[in-house]
């Protein structure tokens, strides 16, 4: 059977829901999500659906600031590039195993986009911060 594109709402909701079903298991960054963050998933996945279908789809939905809530992770959990490498492998492998089409490709570009802006923010500023 032929995937399909990422076209709605609905389909952002599935992307969502199976990746972070992922995450919460990975060996690299579940534990950041369930034990130092205790990620509150009836509050948080709602948030994600608007954030990629906000990113996606350019509806006005997401109301937050991602990179100074990564900020504040940074300071209970290193964010560093293998913490970030396995996000986007697991949002990849997401992406793959359930549609293909044009919205695949540009959601995928997207997360490579904003994980690796997030990552260079994050660094550089712990960096700047070991250097005083």
């Amino acid at each position: 059977m032929a995937k399909k594109d990422i076209i709605d709402r609905n389909d952002i909701i599935l992307l969502v829901d199976s990746f972070y079903q992922k995450v919460q298991q990975n060996n690299i960054i579940g534990h950041i999500f369930n034990q130092v963050v205790q990620v509150d998933w009836l509050h948080h996945l709602p948030k994600m659906y608007d954030f990629w279908e906000s990113i996606l789809f350019g509806k006005a939905t997401y109301k937050g600031n991602p990179m100074l809530t990564h900020f504040d992770i940074n300071k209970k959990a290193a964010l560093k590039t293998e913490e970030f490498d396995a996000w986007k492998r697991l949002f990849f492998d997401t992406v793959d195993e359930l549609f293909a089409g044009e919205n695949a490709e540009i959601i995928k570009q997207k997360a490579q986009s904003i994980a690796d802006l997030m990552h260079f923010k994050i660094n550089t500023h712990n960096s700047k911060i070991n250097i005083v």
